[in-house]
């Protein structure tokens, strides 16, 4: 057996509804860009990026970033203009059929409602300076994400995205309004990246992203799936 020089850091889980298990989160893959009216809100051409359906941003968080609903959350440091971002969650487990190559594969084992929190501010500074955005995304807290629903028990085809603050809703999409649908994002990060069971994707957020003080509280949810509600202090 290895020896570890200290003790290694509590496993990240998520509550899977109907399960006693828990859902042990390995890795957060993020989709940027992924709806026409938040690219354009953002200053893009959302039109354009629609028809040409180049290519799907991404970008990471780490599994400690995972917040369950319920929770409060510090406003984090460094930031004047902390944002919410609503989006799907896809969580992947193993596949029951093995890849071309002969290794596992991963398929959509759940799903939840998350929000990428995102500190705008800093965001904006590293995009005018050509840098990375992992500041602006990948900080403590930054990813709350509601209880798992199995996807055998559940159908999105027509399910619509919500998000509340403090009661009023600032950002709503149907689902299928997404650029690149789960699955095409799915094929994608295992083109290009390491996917194993265990991973999480946040797939994109729609319009109407913006500020988020303490005292403010988010209620995000989907048909069919369980709500994510977290308060900021």
């Amino acid at each position: 057996m290895t020896k570890l020089a200290f003790p290694p850091a509590v496993p990240v889980t998520l509550p899977i509804m109907g399960q006693e298990s828990r859902f042990p989160v390995r890795r957060i893959y993020c989709v940027g860009k992924n709806y026409a009216d938040h690219i354009t809100e953002m200053g893009g051409d959302g039109k354009t990026a629609k028809e040409t359906r180049s290519e799907p941003v991404f970008f990471t968080k780490a599994a400690e970033t995972v917040v369950e609903s319920g929770q409060s959350i510090k406003y984090p440091p460094n930031t004047s203009d902390l944002h919410h971002e609503v989006e799907l969650v896809v969580a992947l487990g193993p596949s029951k059929s093995k890849e071309e190559n002969g290794s596992a594969g991963v398929e959509i084992y759940a799903y939840g409602v998350g929000i990428d929190m995102t500190r705008r501010d800093l965001q904006t500074s590293a995009k005018t300076k050509g840098g990375p955005w992992d500041r602006a995304k990948n900080f403590r807290q930054s990813a709350p994400c509601s209880a798992l629903t199995l996807a055998k028990d559940v159908d999105l085809t027509k399910a619509h995205i919500v998000l509340r603050k403090n009661g009023d809703i600032v950002q709503h999409a149907c689902l299928k309004d997404m650029i690149w649908s789960v699955e095409e994002i799915i094929e994608h990060l295992k083109a290009d990246m390491d996917l194993q069971p265990g991973d999480l994707i946040y797939t994109g957020t729609p319009s109407g992203v913006g500020p988020v003080i303490i005292g403010d509280e988010l209620s995000g949810g989907a048909e069919g799936l369980e709500r994510i509600t977290v308060r900021f202090i």
